[in-house]
């Protein structure tokens, strides 16, 4: 099975966030976000393995800054870390106010652990994760650690 670099799957999704995502007061309801983030970090574990794919997991889900209607909502998504079926991909959310002359914010940053799953349902292999920086392969490290620990707590 031939790898495949970051770049290959990197995902990136926008979309303005409507009145009907939001409470009365205009901020975004969270899961209107997590759900762009799921489906975003799909996009990446799709495009590394082109098979089916589902969520196993999300950790590290941090809320930064508010997002209210109006905002152009970017979600970027990158494999971090790479098992034998299973994917973590980083995700992070940008809220930009197009009316308004400032940068985009962060907004929200998640973990996913994504699993290929052949035609069965049944989980199945991925290809190894070509890394091509001195940051990926610092984040591969952090993942590969954090893979380590949730083993290791299933198994206790």
């Amino acid at each position: 099975m031939e790898g495949k670099t970051v770049a290959h799957s990197r995902a990136v999704m926008s979309q303005v966030i409507l009145p009907s995502q939001a409470n009365p007061a205009g901020n975004v309801h969270g899961g209107e976000i997590m759900k762009l983030m799921d489906t975003t970090a799909y996009v990446a574990a799709a495009r590394h393995a082109h098979t089916n794919i589902v969520t196993a997991r999300v950790d590290e889900l941090l809320f930064h800054t508010p997002i209210f209607v109006g905002a152009l909502v970017t979600c970027r998504a990158e494999l971090v870390f790479v098992g034998r079926t299973s994917m973590e991909v980083s995700v992070m959310v940008e809220a930009e106010y197009l009316q308004q002359e400032r940068a985009p914010e962060i907004a929200l940053t998640a973990l996913f652990t994504m699993v290929a799953l052949d035609d069965n349902g049944v989980p199945c292999p991925v290809p190894p994760l070509i890394l091509t920086t001195p940051e990926e392969k610092k984040r591969y490290l952090e993942g590969e650690q954090r893979y380590g620990l949730r083993k290791s707590r299933r198994k206790q």
